[in-house]
């Protein structure tokens, strides 16, 4: 048995301030930090005494291969360190941080995970889009658009015949392929936003249908990392737009007559 051990954090959707107090708490103890490509930078200056290890990938390069980060997880470990794996989102949220931790408590050492703020749901709502909403939803799915297998995964199809909202990671590759089953279920009018960087200073969003978000993305270059938000919850944001022109119209016409 190893006296190591291995924590694997979730760093939240983007923004430094979203990740939890328990995850910096983590981080201050962590002798080595092994951290993904979505994940700032900037809270490795919570660890400053650790070793910073990059095993991401970006644009289909990888650092390290599954295995390798795998057995770094065990080899640090096995010098009685503490491992954090910083993660993007939540770990078990599309992270692989259950298999993460499964390998290292296989190999002998103790586990711990610290939720983070998934970017399924922190996403659109930075970007005012409820993932449900009274009278409009009563669920959402969160699917992952690309399959290991690298093909579009089945559940999207099952999800367009459904009245949810429908939340699709890894899937700008599938845009088409996506609005294509929604288009068959008759849904050619519903709402779509796709949000890229979301939470960042580099956030990028696009508004349209199912019928014309392809198109829109092409001519907005929105590209990964992006979510993709399928319902009529994507009409709140604009709802909310509208509110906030009226009341400062209002407040002008109030302001006028005084």
């Amino acid at each position: 048995m190893h006296n190591g051990k291995l924590t694997v954090v979730g760093a939240g959707p983007g923004d430094v301030d979203l990740i939890t107090l328990k995850g910096i708490k983590a981080l201050q103890r962590a002798d080595v930090v092994l951290y993904d490509a979505l994940v700032d930078t900037e809270l490795l200056e919570y660890a400053p005494n650790a070793e910073h290890i990059f095993v991401g990938k970006r644009k289909g390069c990888y650092a390290y291969q599954q295995n390798q980060i795998n057995d770094l997880i065990v080899q640090r470990s096995s010098l009685n360190k503490h491992v954090v794996r910083l993660k993007g989102g939540d770990p078990f949220v599309f992270g692989r941080g259950a298999e993460e931790m499964e390998f290292a408590a296989e190999n002998g050492l103790e586990v711990e995970v610290v939720p983070g703020i998934s970017s399924s749901v922190a996403v659109p709502a930075s970007q005012n889009i409820p993932v449900t909403k009274r009278g409009a939803t009563e669920s959402f799915w969160v699917i992952t658009g690309t399959t290991k297998e690298h093909k579009l995964s089945t559940d999207v199809a099952l999800a367009a015949k459904s009245n949810a909202t429908v939340v699709i990671l890894m899937g700008m590759s599938k845009l088409a392929e996506i609005t294509e089953l929604f288009k068959k279920e008759g849904k050619s009018n519903l709402p779509v936003a796709i949000i890229q960087n979301g939470t960042t200073q580099d956030e990028k969003i696009g508004i349209g249908t199912v019928s014309t978000i392809v198109n829109q993305a092409k001519e907005q270059q929105l590209s990964n990392p992006a979510i993709i938000v399928i319902g009529e919850v994507v009409n709140h944001r604009q709802k909310i737009v509208e509110i906030q022109k009226n009341r400062t119209k209002e407040g002008i016409k109030l302001f006028e007559k005084v």
